[in-house]
Parts: C-alpha cells; sequence; structure tokens
C-alpha cells in the first residue's frame, strides 16, 4: 500500500484529505506542522508529500528543503491557498513534483498522485 504524507496546519483539510485517500486505497498519515512532518518522513518514509506552502514556524518551503536532505526520491505535491506563480515556480525549482492550489480538484489530485506514483513502480 502506498503511503502518503498530508501537512497542513488545518486540521479539518488533513482530516479531508485523509478520509479521501483511505476511500481511494492509500495509507495516509497527517503531519500539523513542517517539525512533524520532518519527523514523519524519517520515521514512516511515505512515497508522497502533500505539503501545504503557508504554516506558521517552518512554512512549506522550509520543510520542502528539508525533506528533500532526507530523501531525494519522495513526491512533493505542494498545496498552496494563494495562487503565486513565483511562489510555485521556487517550489518546483527546490524539487517539487507539482502544486495545487486550495481549494483543490480531488480528481485531479488523484490523477497528480497516480502519475507520481507511477514513477515508484
Amino acid at each position: 500500500m502506498k503511503k502518503i504524507l498530508v501537512v497542513d496546519d488545518e486540521q479539518a483539510i488533513c482530516n479531508m484529505l485523509k478520509k479521501f485517500l483511505t476511500q481511494k486505497g492509500y495509507e495516509a498519515i497527517i503531519a500539523l506542522s513542517g517539525e512533524e512532518a520532518i519527523s514523519k518522513v524519517k520515521q514512516e518514509r511515505p512515497h508522497v508529500v502533500l505539503l501545504d506552502i503557508r504554516m506558521p514556524d517552518m512554512d512549506g518551503i522550509e520543510t520542502l528543503k528539508k525533506i528533500r536532505e532526507i530523501d531525494k526520491e519522495v513526491g512533493v505535491i505542494m498545496i498552496t491557498a494563494v495562487n503565486e506563480e513565483k511562489t510555485g515556480k521556487k517550489c518546483l525549482e527546490l524539487g517539487a513534483y507539482d502544486y495545487i492550489i486550495k481549494p483543490f480538484d480531488l480528481d485531479y489530485l488523484e490523477t497528480v498522485l497516480i502519475v507520481k506514483l507511477l514513477d515508484f513502480a
């Protein structure tokens, strides 16, 4: 079973995504902060990380950098509420696979996940 780590400081977003991913047959793990995400990447070794950009303390960009130091292969899909092309481009340059804007289309999210997970097959 493929593991997906959901990182967002909003518990409701995490719960919604966990429910959606579990229904689709994935193992979903939640982290509510960048620090917790880094710990979970080390412990759980997820296949994909869904990572919110705007979080208190450590933002998603800093978290992405630290995740890349731990695991260069994990697929990271950035999630943001603000459509900032510059920020999205920076995330891609730092090794994110894609970025999705909230509120996101779950069908599109599933398609991105399937394509990324095929890389691991």
